[in-house]
């Protein structure tokens, strides 16, 4: 089943009537908030100061709430009165550091009596996208210390998001994943394609962005799992590692081809494991590129090793988003005096609490939360550890 979906209009936040549906520099928007149970209603005003994202989805853009200054993120999203904003009830749910959080939400109108909603998120200035195009553009790889923070944070956010809620991100790729460059914080956005998973309900295969789709989507898989967003993961870390994305297919079946370069053919029992009704298997036999190979002799075997583990044919394969994070890669961000290069604090990494780590080991609960951030965790380590 679906999370409970409250109702939309909870708030009772009123439409705003906006002339145009494309916000421009300046324009300002006022919904009223409140009401409820005798509390007094408020006006919220925010001018657009620049759109920072569009899509088929609609427009994202920064604005400035007039009455405390703050900066925030407005998705605006043209919204079919007859179904419900899946987006809206899933981030209605989400509280976590490493996960884009919603601050309200408010419909507009235009003078065509078209129905907007309008998302108001917390403001993250950059993206890993136009970080990794920072360092490609100046020809230098990505620091290592950055791919380890960024990607260690991108698994936990992935943790929550599949174990806390059982929601799958479905389009995890660099321009989805938020970073403040001053404190190297980083967090998953963008929900528009995130559904719950539910075993034996089919789910669209068509879906995520073709350079990070798992293979088994481009096998037709309809029965697949939240380890698609691993696999998306991978693609990620290798992205990171290399400068340029590892499977840069120019259309779907191209896609296949590229990752049959790296990964070789896929096995009978790997097709098998991806969709067991695919029967079309007709591809020239070619032996897995070795990993060593993909990436350059400087990279660390600890990195290596984790592509390898997430870029596997078969989903049940690739590890967990929890494992992940207590891969050897990440150790170094477990030193009690580990620092960003500026000398500076990392952002809080170990804070988890009891809900994300549920289910998990003794060992891997004790991998994840090292020593000297017990404290900071302030979990009773004992019980979680006998869970």
């Amino acid at each position: 089943m679906d999370p409970p979906r409250p109702e939309m209009d909870a708030d009772k936040q009123e439409a705003s009537v906006i002339q145009g549906n494309q916000p421009m520099t300046g324009h300002i928007i006022s919904t009223t908030t409140g009401g409820n149970n005798g509390e007094p209603k408020q006006t919220i005003s925010y001018m657009a100061e620049r759109v920072i994202g569009t899509g088929s989805f609609g427009i994202v853009f920064q604005a400035k709430c007039l009455e405390t200054g703050e900066t925030v993120a407005i998705k605006k999203v043209l919204q079919d009165i007859r179904y419900k904003n899946r987006e809206l009830q899933l981030m209605r749910l989400m509280d976590h550091p490493n996960v884009i959080s919603l601050k309200h939400c408010f419909f507009s109108t235009t003078n065509k009596d078209e129905l907007f909603l309008n998302l108001v998120m917390e403001f993250v200035p950059e993206m890993v996208y136009r970080v990794l195009k920072h360092y490609s553009n100046v020809n230098q790889g990505m620091p290592l210390i950055y791919v380890k923070l960024y990607m260690y944070q991108i698994f936990r956010g992935l943790a929550y998001v599949h174990n806390v809620l059982r929601v799958c991100h479905r389009d995890v790729k660099p321009q989805n994943l938020l970073v403040d460059p001053l404190t190297h914080q980083v967090k998953l956005c963008d929900f528009g394609s995130a559904k719950v998973l539910v075993k034996g309900e089919a789910n669209i295969s068509y879906i995520c962005s073709r350079y990070y789709r798992a293979p088994e989507l481009i096998f037709g898989a309809t029965e697949y799992t939240t380890s698609i967003d691993i696999w998306s993961a991978g693609c990620v870390l290798a992205e990171l590692l290399l400068g340029h994305p590892l499977f840069p297919g120019e259309s779907a079946v191209d896609q296949l081809v590229q990752i049959i370069k790296v990964l070789g053919t896929p096995t009978r029992e790997e097709i098998r494991c991806m969709n067991p009704n695919y029967t079309e298997f007709r591809f020239p036999q070619i032996k897995a590129h070795p990993w060593h190979k993909v990436f350059s002799k400087r990279m660390p075997l600890e990195a290596i090793d984790l592509a390898s583990r997430l870029l596997q044919y078969s989903p049940h394969l690739r590890c967990s988003a929890l494992e992940a994070c207590a891969h050897p890669l990440f150790d170094e961000l477990r030193e009690p005096n580990a620092r960003l290069p500026n000398g500076r604090p990392f952002p809080l990494l170990f804070d988890f609490n009891k809900q994300e780590l549920l289910g998990a080991s003794p060992a891997l609960v004790n991998k994840l939360v090292p020593a000297h951030a017990r404290r900071q965790c302030g979990l009773d380590f004992v019980q979680v550890a006998g869970t």
